[in-house]
């Protein structure tokens, strides 16, 4: 399942590294706005080098990232993560909430009466 996410960078979250059977990992938080008419807060993992990728990110800055979402169950409770495989800045502006997500039509719709008797 590979899904995007577009939206604003709210912050920078917690950073956190580790030594696991694999070796050393690290990865970073990054929580972003998306762009909706209920606009939502999502905290995205960024893992192994895309941490590293992710520290060049303000508030405030438009990004589109390629996510993954994952759940696992840990001690009968089940934890869901958004991991980011690829991202980048995202230079489209942002939708307007009160526009719609598709363009004006340029034509005014013509009306028809019809002889109909109802």
């Amino acid at each position: 399942m590979n899904l995007e996410i577009t939206g604003k960078v709210v912050q920078l979250g917690q950073r956190a590294t580790g030594e696991g059977r694999n070796g050393v990992w690290v990865k970073q938080e990054l929580i972003i706005e998306t762009d909706e008419q209920y606009p939502k807060k999502v905290c995205l993992m960024c893992w192994g080098e895309r941490a590293d990728d992710a520290k060049v990110f303000n508030a405030g800055d438009r990004i589109k990232a390629s996510i993954n979402i994952e759940s696992r169950e840990y001690n009968g409770k089940w934890f869901t993560d958004v991991k980011v495989w690829k991202f980048d800045r995202d230079n489209q502006p942002a939708v307007a909430q009160n526009e719609p997500p598709y363009p004006a039509a340029s034509a005014p719709v013509e009306t028809f009466e019809d002889d109909l008797p109802f």
